[in-house]
């Protein structure tokens, strides 16, 4: 069942199904409102929600990040001997981050009654290089949501690509993440990566777990096993994330994912990636896939929510 709720600006449009809700604002960004389980006691949010108010895209509950995902340095990048300026898109940042789709409103649609898709095509937004049409699909299904953020390219010339799904979760006290991992970037107060290594520094393993509460973690992880596990002890749930097409699309040499842990606020990030953090100026352009007119990638993700 899907119905339609009004904002001063920003309309959400709900999909009920399989004992969950979740709202999709296509005019923001192609933004998620709200994801939520319905339970006996009551709604509980499975991604921190938005106030259906802000139209800052950090306050909602996600959006995608296409056709990168976090920072550019360099005021841009070179591909076959071209160099594309790119501009900072949000305030506050030195660089472009998360790419433009998030900066542009979608087109929804539905195919099915556990289904909705938010379409987006993109020439040239704000003098960037790229010319695409990208795809998100959202199926709620028992237990939990299918995702999907797909991207073809429709320019002349062949560009790198990357993909990224940005959700906030809610932390509670002793809320934890965990997700097999083999490296990580460092970085300096500028959160670029200057190093990276496979020696985590304390409590950031995700390998054994990492508490969501703690000081900053801002950083892109290497060698991502595609899974990962969320648990909220204190609401006796956890919540998996798993890749699909894991194997298909390269597997571990091919998959990153992000933590944010700001030091306050009631939520924290765990990014699917498909490039690490500025991999436009990283050796060899880690995680880029770069696409010729016509060509495709995507990025898939179940979401399964379970008792602990």
């Amino acid at each position: 069942m899907t119905t339609a709720t009004t904002s001063p600006a920003h309309p959400v449009t709900w999909l009920q199904h399989a004992g969950q809700r979740l709202g999709l604002v296509p005019s923001l960004g192609g933004s998620v409102a709200a994801w939520q389980l319905e339970r006996p006691q009551g709604v509980l949010d499975l991604w921190r929600p938005w106030d259906g108010e802000t139209p800052d895209l950090y306050q909602l509950a996600s959006f995608a990040m296409v056709p990168w995902s976090n920072r550019i340095s360099g005021g841009g990048f070179t591909h076959g001997g071209t160099l594309h300026p790119m501009r900072p898109n949000r305030a506050g940042e030195p660089y472009p981050i998360h790419g433009d789709g998030w900066l542009q409103p979608w087109q929804l649609s539905q195919s099915a009654a556990d289904t909705l898709a938010m379409t987006l095509v993109s020439r040239r937004f704000d003098g960037n290089p790229y010319e695409y049409e990208a795809v998100q699909t959202f199926r709620l299904v028992e237990g939990g949501l299918d995702q999907q953020l797909s991207v073809r390219h429709l320019g002349r010339e062949p560009l790198p690509y990357g993909l990224g799904l940005h959700p906030w979760f809610p932390r509670t006290p002793n809320t934890r993440i965990a997700a097999p991992v083999r490296g990580v970037w460092l970085c300096g107060e500028d959160p670029l990566p200057t190093a990276h290594t496979q020696e985590f520094p304390d409590g950031w393993d995700l390998n054994e777990g990492v508490r969501a509460q703690g000081p900053l973690i801002d950083n892109g992880f290497t060698g991502w096993g595609g899974t990962a596990q969320i648990s909220w002890p204190e609401l006796g749930l956890k919540l998996s994330a798993t890749m699909p097409d894991f194997e298909r699309d390269g597997g571990i040499d091919q998959h990153y994912c992000l933590v944010y842990r700001p030091p306050q606020g009631p939520a924290f990030c765990f990014e699917p990636i498909t490039q690490p953090i500025d991999a436009f100026h990283l050796p060899g352009s880690p995680g880029l896939r770069v696409l010729r007119e016509g060509e495709s990638c995507s990025l898939n993700v179940q979401w399964r929510v379970e008792a602990a």
